[in-house]
């Protein structure tokens, strides 16, 4: 975790309770912990005897270690050393920025000026819901996944997409900047698919759009306002597996909104683990198959950004802007 990462979503906040959490960010255990004081993220091995903190247990404002009880602050300061009758000699375990915002639970190298971004309509009144997923892949791979517009026809056949062969001839913006690439979609009417129907309304236009860490976000609009927006914000959970939380979004519109936030949890399940299939499913051939070149089609208009940006340089869309048109 760099200090140029952000923040990075670790944690539901209805997933930290008493009892210490642990999480991991490339591979790296983190420990996260409520006390009276707040909430807290430590590195999660203690400095003595490389114990999990995560295992051990919430003392007042410390976490204590499971093996010998030391008790550590939010800070990562060693607070008790039980036994010890004379001076406590100086320990310390590397900490991290915590915030909390719409139910999810951030964690960042150093403390940021800004609140972490959440989804596009957070602070508005809406329904939302959180949806958490796992798979076996890369970041790139997952975010991708989710901005591609090509492969709903085939892998979301019934559920985004309608069930017939129809196409339509759509306009495609691409734009970028420091750390975020977006996708302009204009032509399209709101897919035939039952999520779309059920949950979306007339759509204008589609964006999608990544966002450093690694974040990314679905938003469609109707004629004035967005109609529903999906923002997952994601993280590479270790070297083999991506960890994710969907925040699942609309504006309210009374009791029919909330019939809708009721549909979010199903309905987008059955969408993720269509995505998780197929994505496990080409992971575990490049495994079988060895380290390849993968084609970059003329439609992948996405990924060469995610890859530009998580690589740390600049999308080339952000000098220049590109517009083609594809069939959706």
């Amino acid at each position: 975790m760099s200090e140029q990462e952000g923040w990075i979503a670790v944690a539901a906040s209805k997933g930290l309770r008493a009892r210490p959490l642990r999480v991991l960010v490339d591979g790296r255990p983190l420990a996260l912990f409520r006390t009276d004081g707040g909430l807290h993220c430590l590195t999660d091995i203690c400095p003595h005897r490389s114990a999990p903190l995560s295992q051990g247990k919430v003392v007042g404002d410390t976490i204590e270690c499971p093996y010998h009880g030391w008790r550590f602050d939010g800070s990562g300061v060693c607070r008790a050393m039980p036994g010890l009758l004379d001076n406590m000699p100086r320990a310390l375990v590397p900490s991290y920025a915590t915030c909390e915002k719409d139910g999810l639970i951030f964690v960042a190298r150093q403390r940021l000026s800004e609140e972490p971004y959440t989804t596009a309509l957070s602070g508005h009144a809406g329904v939302a819901a959180i949806v958490e997923s796992r798979v076996r892949s890369s970041l790139a791979e997952v975010a991708e996944n989710i901005l591609d517009a090509t492969h709903t026809h085939f892998t979301h056949k019934g559920v985004l997409r309608g069930l017939s062969s129809r196409r339509y001839k759509v306009q495609v913006t691409m734009t970028g900047g420091d750390g975020w690439v977006e996708a302009r979609y204009e032509g399209e009417p709101r897919q035939e698919g039952l999520i779309s129907r059920l949950l979306e309304g007339d759509r204008t236009i589609s964006v999608g759009r990544f966002r450093a860490p690694g974040i990314a976000e679905l938003e469609f609009w109707g004629r004035s306002r967005i109609n529903l927006a999906t923002t997952f914000h994601l993280r590479q959970e270790t070297t083999e597996t991506v960890h994710g939380f969907g925040i699942l979004s609309a504006p309210d519109r009374g009791l029919f909104g909330h019939i809708k936030a009721a549909l979010f949890k199903p309905l987008f399940r059955v969408a993720l683990r269509q995505d998780q299939q197929i994505l496990q499913a080409a992971d575990e051939n490049r495994r079988l198959f060895g380290e390849r070149r993968q084609m970059i089609g003329p439609l992948d208009v996405m990924r060469p950004h995610i890859d530009a940006i998580l690589s740390g340089r600049w999308p080339e869309v952000a000098d220049r802007p590109a517009t083609l048109t594809m069939e959706l």
